[in-house]
């Protein structure tokens, strides 16, 4: 059975992390769909879909190996019409049989469209939520500790921290060199 997840992941965190391997254990295959693909290089939506597909790519190979787990991580543009939204994942992403969301309107639209629903429990959400862990980086505060090390090397690889510090400024006060990223 192949299943999909959709998440903006900025960043994929260790909340995201716990749900794929909760939903190994159900599924054969699992299509990993990046929202809001086309944003990037603001402070709510700071990385690219090439970065996050490598933060995911490289963090869920534990899974593929522990679970013999097959992934697929594609990339979705927002459409901004819910009516024709599930067809348009549809249309980006291999077949699916079951897909795993908590956000409301995207079960209904998934219910809608005649496909099962699965819903997963939420892992230390008060910890675990993008925005908070964004702020930490832009803040200079703990964040590590709340993503895979696979994410902390992606992050750390293309600068993300100096990037989301720099597009979250109204005014750039001083210009930033490569490896100057804490």
């Amino acid at each position: 059975m192949r299943g999909f997840y959709i998440g903006r992941f900025q960043p994929y965190h260790n909340g995201h992390h716990t749900v794929v391997e909760e939903i190994a254990t159900e599924v054969d295959e699992l299509v990993l769909g990046i929202g809001s693909a086309g944003d990037s290089h603001t402070d709510h939506d700071p990385f690219t879909a090439g970065e996050r597909i490598m933060m995911i790519t490289r963090a869920v190979r534990e899974f593929e190996r522990a679970n013999d787990l097959v992934t697929y991580v594609v990339p979705i543009e927002d459409l901004n019409r819910n009516s024709v939204w599930v067809s348009h994942v549809q249309s980006m992403s291999p077949t699916f049989d079951v897909a795993y969301s908590n956000n409301p309107l995207v079960i209904q639209l998934f219910e809608e469209a005649g496909i099962e629903v699965r819903q997963s429990k939420m892992f230390d959400r008060e910890r675990l939520e993008g925005s908070d862990i964004r702020e930490a980086m832009i803040e200079g505060d703990a964040w590590r500790e709340r993503v895979p090390d696979a994410v902390v090397e992606t992050i750390e690889e293309v600068h993300g921290v100096q990037r989301i510090r720099t597009v979250a400024k109204d005014d750039v006060v001083e210009r930033w060199e490569a490896g100057d990223d804490e």
